[in-house]
Formats: structure tokens, C-alpha cells, sequence
């Protein structure tokens, strides 16, 4: 049976708790089974469909857990959709210490009979002022 994500912001915290114990059974869960699902990783190639998608995700959690705090949400919704851009703070731990890198990040999710459920993730380096220097837009400023 299906697990059933009651909002997108559900679906999200599945996702990175599923990266944070390195659960591909997880991971795919938050996923559309839609063939037409997207996601490009930091530096990658773009993977089209589910398979494509499990195999990306499978060949990176062999390497073990992703430490990933999601940070500074932007969200654009619909009754159907939301998208998801945020920032990524990837914590990788090493023999010389941990070390931090920032990506930035795009998540969408469509909402279907089983809930809310990823269709797209598409990740890249963001620089190393991350979050501080980002550029928002000010109420009542067009340009």
C-alpha cells in the first residue's frame, strides 16, 4: 500500500529524512511513479523516468547517508501543484572534518489519488555566500 503524503511539505520531509538514512525504499516513495518524473543532481545529467531516477538515486545512497538541512523555503502553490526553492546545506563529514556546501534546489510536487508526490528535483552548486547575498524581491519594486 502506498504511503500517503497529506501536504507537499509532508512529501519534503520524507525526502531529506529518507537521504539523511540513505532509504532508497523511502526516497522512491515520495516519488511519482509517472514515467515522466525529472531530476538533475549537482553537475549531472538530466534523468527522465522512474527508472532512470531510482538508478541515480541508488548509485549516490551507496556511498552512504546525505547529511541535508533544508533551508530558506520559497513556495509557489496551486490546488494541484507547488514548487519548492531552497537551499540545500549539505554537511559532508571526512577524516579532515566536516565540511559545508551549499546547493541550491527546486522541488515540485504534484498532488494525485496517493497524495502529494515529487515529480521533479533538480539540484545545483550555489556559491559560497549562500543565503546571505541572495537577492529578493522588495514589495512594490518592478524592477
Amino acid at each position: 500500500m502506498p504511503v500517503m503524503f497529506a501536504t507537499p511539505e509532508e512529501a519534503e520531509l520524507a525526502f531529506y529524512d529518507a537521504l539523511e538514512r540513505a532509504d532508497l525504499t523511502r526516497l522512491m516513495q515520495v516519488w511519482s511513479d509517472d514515467e515522466e518524473i525529472i531530476c538533475v543532481h549537482p553537475g549531472g545529467l538530466r534523468m527522465v523516468g522512474l527508472h532512470a531516477v531510482k538508478e541515480s538515486w541508488q548509485e549516490i545512497l551507496t556511498q552512504g547517508a546525505l547529511h541535508i538541512r533544508p533551508a530558506k523555503l520559497v513556495t509557489t502553490q496551486s490546488m494541484m501543484s507547488t514548487v519548492h526553492s531552497l537551499i540545500e546545506q549539505i554537511t559532508v563529514r571526512s577524516q579532515a572534518g566536516n565540511e559545508v556546501a551549499h546547493c541550491y534546489a527546486t522541488n515540485v510536487y504534484h498532488k494525485g489519488p496517493t497524495g502529494w508526490r515529487m515529480v521533479m528535483h533538480h539540484a545545483s552548486a550555489a556559491p559560497e555566500q549562500t543565503g546571505l547575498l541572495d537577492s529578493h524581491d522588495a514589495p512594490g519594486l518592478l524592477h
